[in-house]
Protein backbone atom coordinates (compact mmCIF):
# COMPACT_ATOMS: atom_id res chain seq x y z
CA UNK A 1 0.00 0.00 0.00
CA UNK A 2 1.38 3.10 -0.77
CA UNK A 3 1.33 6.64 0.82
CA UNK A 4 -1.34 8.89 0.37
CA UNK A 5 -0.97 10.07 -3.32
CA UNK A 6 0.56 13.80 -3.65
CA UNK A 7 -2.20 16.63 -4.40
CA UNK A 8 -2.20 17.38 -7.88
CA UNK A 9 -4.26 20.18 -8.10
CA UNK A 10 -3.58 23.85 -7.89
CA UNK A 11 -3.54 25.57 -4.26
CA UNK A 12 -5.72 28.59 -3.04
CA UNK A 13 -4.27 31.02 -0.71
CA UNK A 14 -5.24 30.80 2.98
CA UNK A 15 -8.40 31.14 4.33
CA UNK A 16 -10.00 30.05 0.79
CA UNK A 17 -12.50 27.85 0.74
CA UNK A 18 -10.58 24.67 -0.67
CA UNK A 19 -7.71 25.51 1.98
CA UNK A 20 -10.62 25.10 4.71
CA UNK A 21 -11.55 21.64 3.16
CA UNK A 22 -8.20 20.32 2.95
CA UNK A 23 -7.26 20.74 6.20
CA UNK A 24 -10.55 18.94 7.35
CA UNK A 25 -9.78 15.59 8.99
CA UNK A 26 -13.12 13.29 7.18
CA UNK A 27 -13.24 12.88 3.46
CA UNK A 28 -15.17 15.37 1.56
CA UNK A 29 -16.65 15.14 -2.26
CA UNK A 30 -18.68 16.66 -4.53
CA UNK A 31 -20.42 14.94 -6.74
CA UNK A 32 -23.04 15.24 -9.64
CA UNK A 33 -26.69 13.87 -8.84
CA UNK A 34 -25.44 11.14 -11.34
CA UNK A 35 -22.53 10.32 -8.98
CA UNK A 36 -19.59 11.73 -10.93
CA UNK A 37 -17.16 13.03 -8.70
CA UNK A 38 -16.01 16.71 -9.51
CA UNK A 39 -13.95 17.43 -6.36
CA UNK A 40 -12.61 15.90 -3.45
CA UNK A 41 -10.32 17.43 -0.36
CA UNK A 42 -7.05 15.51 0.86
CA UNK A 43 -8.42 13.46 3.47
CA UNK A 44 -10.72 11.81 0.14
CA UNK A 45 -7.54 11.10 -1.21
CA UNK A 46 -6.20 9.40 1.20
CA UNK A 47 -8.77 7.46 2.04
CA UNK A 48 -9.55 6.20 -0.99
CA UNK A 49 -5.67 5.97 -2.00
CA UNK A 50 -6.24 8.44 -5.39
CA UNK A 51 -5.25 10.89 -6.31
CA UNK A 52 -8.08 13.96 -6.94
CA UNK A 53 -7.40 13.59 -10.96
CA UNK A 54 -7.78 10.12 -11.08
CA UNK A 55 -11.31 10.16 -8.65
CA UNK A 56 -12.75 12.92 -11.01
CA UNK A 57 -12.22 10.04 -14.14
CA UNK A 58 -14.61 8.00 -11.92
CA UNK A 59 -18.47 7.80 -10.66
CA UNK A 60 -18.67 7.52 -6.54
CA UNK A 61 -20.60 3.79 -7.56
CA UNK A 62 -17.22 2.72 -8.81
CA UNK A 63 -15.66 2.70 -5.76
CA UNK A 64 -17.91 1.58 -3.07
CA UNK A 65 -19.81 -1.96 -2.75
CA UNK A 66 -22.56 -2.88 -5.37
CA UNK A 67 -25.81 -1.63 -3.69
CA UNK A 68 -23.95 0.30 -1.12
CA UNK A 69 -25.95 2.48 1.24
CA UNK A 70 -24.45 5.75 0.11
CA UNK A 71 -26.00 5.54 -3.68
CA UNK A 72 -29.26 5.30 -1.60
CA UNK A 73 -28.27 8.29 0.34
CA UNK A 74 -27.51 10.48 -2.85
CA UNK A 75 -30.94 9.34 -3.73
CA UNK A 76 -32.71 10.34 -0.65
CA UNK A 77 -31.20 13.70 -0.40
CA UNK A 78 -32.26 14.87 -3.92
CA UNK A 79 -35.60 13.70 -3.99
CA UNK A 80 -35.90 15.19 -0.08
CA UNK A 81 -33.50 18.28 -1.30
CA UNK A 82 -32.80 18.25 2.06
CA UNK A 83 -29.36 16.85 4.57
CA UNK A 84 -29.70 12.87 4.98
CA UNK A 85 -27.56 11.03 7.36
CA UNK A 86 -26.76 7.16 7.90
CA UNK A 87 -24.44 5.85 11.11
CA UNK A 88 -21.76 3.23 11.25
CA UNK A 89 -21.71 1.97 7.43
CA UNK A 90 -19.92 -0.60 6.26
CA UNK A 91 -19.01 1.56 3.10
CA UNK A 92 -16.02 -1.47 2.04
CA UNK A 93 -13.46 -0.93 -0.57
CA UNK A 94 -13.56 -2.74 -3.37
CA UNK A 95 -10.58 -1.64 -5.28
CA UNK A 96 -8.32 -2.57 -1.85
CA UNK A 97 -10.22 -4.41 0.48
CA UNK A 98 -11.10 -4.73 4.14
CA UNK A 99 -13.86 -2.98 6.12
CA UNK A 100 -14.26 0.80 6.56
CA UNK A 101 -16.66 1.74 9.12
CA UNK A 102 -18.11 5.14 8.51
CA UNK A 103 -20.60 7.79 9.25
CA UNK A 104 -22.52 9.10 5.67
CA UNK A 105 -23.45 12.32 5.94
CA UNK A 106 -24.79 14.04 2.35
CA UNK A 107 -26.34 17.23 1.17
CA UNK A 108 -27.75 18.75 -1.45
CA UNK A 109 -24.97 22.18 -2.49
CA UNK A 110 -27.86 24.84 -2.64
CA UNK A 111 -25.38 27.10 -4.68
CA UNK A 112 -25.20 24.45 -7.61
CA UNK A 113 -28.37 22.65 -8.18
CA UNK A 114 -27.86 19.12 -9.09
CA UNK A 115 -24.87 18.69 -7.27
CA UNK A 116 -24.28 16.86 -3.88
CA UNK A 117 -21.62 17.13 -0.52
CA UNK A 118 -20.75 13.71 0.46
CA UNK A 119 -18.67 13.44 3.83
CA UNK A 120 -17.60 10.34 5.52
CA UNK A 121 -16.53 10.29 9.13
CA UNK A 122 -14.47 7.21 9.42
CA UNK A 123 -15.63 5.23 12.90
CA UNK A 124 -12.62 2.66 13.16
CA UNK A 125 -10.36 5.58 14.25
CA UNK A 126 -12.65 6.50 17.59
CA UNK A 127 -13.32 2.51 18.03
CA UNK A 128 -9.30 1.82 18.07
CA UNK A 129 -8.93 4.65 20.66
CA UNK A 130 -11.46 3.26 22.78
CA UNK A 131 -9.97 -0.54 22.47
CA UNK A 132 -6.79 0.58 22.59
CA UNK A 133 -7.86 1.72 26.61
CA UNK A 134 -8.92 -2.03 26.82
CA UNK A 135 -6.20 -3.23 25.40
CA UNK A 136 -3.79 -1.16 28.43
CA UNK A 137 -6.31 -2.17 31.08
CA UNK A 138 -5.86 -6.00 30.05
CA UNK A 139 -2.24 -5.49 30.10
CA UNK A 140 -2.26 -3.91 33.60
CA UNK A 141 -4.53 -6.68 34.88
CA UNK A 142 -1.51 -8.99 33.29
CA UNK A 143 1.01 -6.45 35.04
CA UNK A 144 -0.66 -7.33 38.24
CA UNK A 145 -1.44 -11.15 37.52
CA UNK A 146 2.46 -11.62 36.87
CA UNK A 147 3.83 -10.22 39.93
CA UNK A 148 1.66 -11.88 42.24
CA UNK A 149 2.46 -15.36 40.39
CA UNK A 150 6.37 -14.71 40.94
CA UNK A 151 5.83 -14.44 44.24
CA UNK A 152 3.45 -17.01 45.24
CA UNK A 153 3.75 -19.93 42.67
CA UNK A 154 7.36 -19.97 41.88
CA UNK A 155 8.75 -20.66 45.22
CA UNK A 156 6.19 -23.16 46.31
CA UNK A 157 6.69 -25.10 42.88
CA UNK A 158 10.16 -25.11 43.53
CA UNK A 159 9.59 -27.11 46.97
CA UNK A 160 7.25 -29.41 45.38
CA UNK A 161 9.80 -30.31 42.63
CA UNK A 162 12.35 -30.57 45.08
CA UNK A 163 10.33 -33.34 47.21
CA UNK A 164 9.27 -35.26 44.27
CA UNK A 165 13.16 -35.85 43.39
CA UNK A 166 13.87 -36.88 46.44
CA UNK A 167 11.19 -39.73 46.57
CA UNK A 168 12.03 -40.65 42.83
CA UNK A 169 15.30 -41.96 44.67
CA UNK A 170 13.70 -44.59 46.82
CA UNK A 171 10.73 -44.91 44.40
CA UNK A 172 9.45 -47.63 42.46
CA UNK A 173 9.66 -48.08 38.96
CA UNK A 174 5.94 -47.10 38.40
CA UNK A 175 6.00 -44.41 41.52
CA UNK A 176 9.06 -42.96 39.85
CA UNK A 177 6.91 -42.36 36.52
CA UNK A 178 4.45 -40.64 38.73
CA UNK A 179 7.56 -38.69 40.01
CA UNK A 180 8.88 -37.25 36.93
CA UNK A 181 5.45 -35.99 36.24
CA UNK A 182 5.33 -33.98 38.58
CA UNK A 183 8.42 -32.52 38.38
CA UNK A 184 7.69 -32.13 34.67
CA UNK A 185 4.64 -30.19 35.25
CA UNK A 186 6.31 -28.06 37.37
CA UNK A 187 9.19 -26.96 35.01
CA UNK A 188 6.23 -26.44 32.89
CA UNK A 189 4.39 -23.99 35.42
CA UNK A 190 7.61 -22.44 36.19
CA UNK A 191 7.92 -21.60 32.63
CA UNK A 192 4.37 -20.37 31.71
CA UNK A 193 4.85 -17.87 34.78
CA UNK A 194 8.34 -17.01 33.42
CA UNK A 195 6.86 -15.77 29.93
CA UNK A 196 4.40 -13.47 32.13
CA UNK A 197 6.63 -12.01 34.08
CA UNK A 198 7.58 -10.16 31.09
CA UNK A 199 4.71 -7.99 31.54
CA UNK A 200 5.60 -6.74 34.97
CA UNK A 201 8.96 -5.26 33.61
CA UNK A 202 7.71 -1.57 33.88
CA UNK A 203 11.93 0.02 33.17
CA UNK A 204 11.71 2.56 30.49
CA UNK A 205 12.06 1.67 26.65
CA UNK A 206 15.20 2.92 25.13
CA UNK A 207 13.86 4.24 22.03
CA UNK A 208 15.70 5.06 19.16
CA UNK A 209 15.08 5.92 14.92
CA UNK A 210 14.69 2.73 13.80
CA UNK A 211 13.89 1.35 10.12
CA UNK A 212 10.61 -0.32 9.81
CA UNK A 213 11.95 -1.75 6.60
CA UNK A 214 15.20 -3.59 8.13
CA UNK A 215 13.33 -5.09 10.81
CA UNK A 216 10.80 -6.29 8.52
CA UNK A 217 13.27 -7.82 6.31
CA UNK A 218 14.54 -9.65 9.63
CA UNK A 219 11.64 -11.08 10.55
CA UNK A 220 10.71 -12.24 6.96
CA UNK A 221 14.40 -13.77 7.14
CA UNK A 222 13.28 -15.66 10.69
CA UNK A 223 10.67 -16.68 9.14
CA UNK A 224 11.41 -18.48 6.01
CA UNK A 225 14.01 -19.97 7.53
CA UNK A 226 11.63 -22.11 10.20
CA UNK A 227 8.18 -21.73 10.68
CA UNK A 228 7.00 -20.00 7.51
CA UNK A 229 9.23 -21.99 4.90
CA UNK A 230 5.93 -23.58 3.08
CA UNK A 231 4.30 -19.85 2.95
CA UNK A 232 4.70 -17.12 0.66
CA UNK A 233 5.35 -13.56 2.33
CA UNK A 234 4.21 -10.64 -0.25
CA UNK A 235 6.16 -7.02 0.96
CA UNK A 236 4.00 -4.03 -0.46
CA UNK A 237 6.22 -1.37 1.23
CA UNK A 238 6.07 2.42 0.84
CA UNK A 239 10.40 3.23 0.81
CA UNK A 240 9.96 6.93 1.40
CA UNK A 241 8.52 6.43 4.98
CA UNK A 242 10.36 7.87 7.88
CA UNK A 243 11.65 6.09 10.75
CA UNK A 244 9.87 5.15 13.65
CA UNK A 245 10.23 6.07 17.28
CA UNK A 246 11.06 2.58 19.14
CA UNK A 247 13.21 0.09 20.18
CA UNK A 248 14.21 -2.43 17.38
CA UNK A 249 14.44 -5.79 19.40
CA UNK A 250 10.81 -5.14 20.67
CA UNK A 251 9.51 -4.31 17.63
CA UNK A 252 11.01 -7.72 16.02
CA UNK A 253 8.92 -9.48 19.03
CA UNK A 254 6.14 -7.75 17.81
CA UNK A 255 6.08 -8.27 13.93
CA UNK A 256 7.86 -12.04 14.40
CA UNK A 257 4.83 -12.93 16.40
CA UNK A 258 2.20 -11.45 14.09
CA UNK A 259 4.11 -13.39 11.12
CA UNK A 260 4.27 -16.80 13.26
CA UNK A 261 0.35 -16.21 14.37
CA UNK A 262 -0.61 -15.85 10.72
CA UNK A 263 1.67 -18.87 9.41
CA UNK A 264 0.02 -21.20 11.76
CA UNK A 265 -3.19 -19.64 10.96
CA UNK A 266 -2.37 -20.76 7.25
CA UNK A 267 -0.99 -23.95 8.10
CA UNK A 268 -0.56 -26.31 5.15
CA UNK A 269 -2.79 -24.44 2.93
CA UNK A 270 -1.18 -24.69 -0.73
CA UNK A 271 -2.18 -21.18 -1.48
CA UNK A 272 -0.92 -19.39 1.83
CA UNK A 273 0.41 -15.89 1.96
CA UNK A 274 1.34 -13.45 4.39
CA UNK A 275 1.53 -9.75 3.04
CA UNK A 276 3.76 -7.17 4.85
CA UNK A 277 2.85 -3.53 4.17
CA UNK A 278 3.65 0.01 5.47
CA UNK A 279 2.34 3.46 4.69
CA UNK A 280 1.91 6.28 5.75
CA UNK A 281 -0.93 7.75 6.87
CA UNK A 282 -1.39 11.17 8.61
CA UNK A 283 -4.09 12.69 10.88
CA UNK A 284 -4.41 9.62 13.31
CA UNK A 285 -4.03 11.28 16.56
CA UNK A 286 -4.12 9.70 20.10
CA UNK A 287 -4.92 11.00 23.36
CA UNK A 288 -1.83 10.11 26.22
CA UNK A 289 -4.10 9.05 29.26
CA UNK A 290 -3.01 11.72 32.05
CA UNK A 291 -1.67 14.47 29.78
CA UNK A 292 -3.68 17.13 27.40
CA UNK A 293 -1.10 16.33 24.80
CA UNK A 294 -2.07 14.40 21.52
CA UNK A 295 0.47 11.75 20.19
CA UNK A 296 0.49 12.07 16.15
CA UNK A 297 0.62 7.97 14.87
CA UNK A 298 1.08 8.49 11.24
CA UNK A 299 3.61 5.23 10.57
CA UNK A 300 0.88 2.08 9.40
CA UNK A 301 2.48 -1.38 9.39
CA UNK A 302 0.14 -4.75 8.24
CA UNK A 303 0.47 -8.00 8.55
CA UNK A 304 -2.09 -9.91 6.59
CA UNK A 305 -2.81 -13.58 5.81
CA UNK A 306 -5.53 -15.76 4.01
CA UNK A 307 -5.52 -17.90 6.90
CA UNK A 308 -8.85 -19.11 7.70
CA UNK A 309 -9.85 -16.01 10.35
CA UNK A 310 -10.34 -15.16 14.08
CA UNK A 311 -13.82 -16.35 15.47
CA UNK A 312 -16.27 -13.90 15.67
CA UNK A 313 -16.97 -14.61 19.34
CA UNK A 314 -12.91 -14.18 20.08
CA UNK A 315 -12.67 -10.98 18.18
CA UNK A 316 -13.76 -8.74 21.44
CA UNK A 317 -11.05 -10.18 23.71
CA UNK A 318 -8.08 -10.93 21.09
CA UNK A 319 -5.84 -9.47 23.12
CA UNK A 320 -6.76 -10.59 26.66
CA UNK A 321 -4.30 -12.97 28.29
CA UNK A 322 -5.12 -16.43 27.60
CA UNK A 323 -7.41 -16.23 24.82
CA UNK A 324 -5.92 -18.52 22.22
CA UNK A 325 -7.34 -20.83 19.09
CA UNK A 326 -4.68 -22.80 19.12
CA UNK A 327 -4.75 -26.29 21.16
CA UNK A 328 -1.55 -25.61 22.94
CA UNK A 329 -1.36 -22.31 23.04
CA UNK A 330 -0.89 -20.56 26.13
CA UNK A 331 -2.83 -17.36 24.97
CA UNK A 332 -0.09 -14.69 25.98
CA UNK A 333 1.41 -14.16 22.51
CA UNK A 334 -1.07 -11.24 21.54
CA UNK A 335 -1.18 -9.85 24.96
CA UNK A 336 2.40 -9.39 24.65
CA UNK A 337 1.96 -7.72 21.33
CA UNK A 338 -0.59 -5.47 22.51
CA UNK A 339 1.57 -4.44 25.67
CA UNK A 340 4.56 -3.75 23.82
CA UNK A 341 2.63 -1.66 21.26
CA UNK A 342 0.77 0.30 24.22
CA UNK A 343 4.14 0.98 25.78
CA UNK A 344 5.12 2.50 22.42
CA UNK A 345 2.22 4.32 22.57
CA UNK A 346 0.89 2.78 19.58
CA UNK A 347 -2.43 1.55 18.90
CA UNK A 348 -2.76 -2.24 17.51
CA UNK A 349 -6.41 -3.50 15.23
CA UNK A 350 -7.21 -6.47 13.88
CA UNK A 351 -9.80 -7.30 11.22
CA UNK A 352 -11.06 -10.46 10.25
CA UNK A 353 -12.57 -12.86 7.71
CA UNK A 354 -12.64 -15.97 5.99
CA UNK A 355 -8.72 -15.82 3.96
CA UNK A 356 -8.68 -11.80 4.95
CA UNK A 357 -7.13 -11.40 8.51
CA UNK A 358 -5.28 -7.70 8.80
CA UNK A 359 -3.45 -6.57 12.22
CA UNK A 360 -2.70 -2.41 11.68
CA UNK A 361 -0.06 -1.29 14.02
CA UNK A 362 0.09 2.68 13.78
CA UNK A 363 3.15 3.67 15.23
CA UNK A 364 4.70 7.75 16.00
CA UNK A 365 7.62 8.40 13.23
CA UNK A 366 11.28 9.52 15.14
CA UNK A 367 11.93 13.42 14.62
CA UNK A 368 15.77 14.79 15.51
CA UNK A 369 16.28 14.66 19.27
CA UNK A 370 13.34 11.95 19.95
CA UNK A 371 16.06 9.72 21.19
CA UNK A 372 14.99 8.18 24.61
CA UNK A 373 17.51 6.33 26.77
CA UNK A 374 16.37 5.06 30.31
CA UNK A 375 17.88 6.65 33.35
CA UNK A 376 20.83 4.13 34.60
Amino acid sequence: MNAAPPTDRPRSGAGSPEAVLNTLPHPVLCVREDGRIMDVNVSAEAFFELSAIVLRRHDLKELVPFGSPLIALLEQALERNAPVNEYRVDLGMPRTGGERIVDLHVAPLAERPGMLVVVLQERTIADKMDRQLTHRGAARSVTALAAMLAHEIKNPLSGIRGAAQLLEQSASDEDRALTRLICDEADRIVKLVDRMEVFSDERPIEREAVNIHAVLEHVKRLALSGFGRNVRIVEEYDPSLPPVLANRDQLVQVFLNLVKNAAEAIGDAADGEIHLSTSFRPGVRLSVPGSSTKVSLPLQFTVRDNGPGVPEDLMPHLFDPFVTTKPTGSGLGLALVAKIVGNHGGIIECESQPRRTLFRVLMPMFVGGDVQHPRS
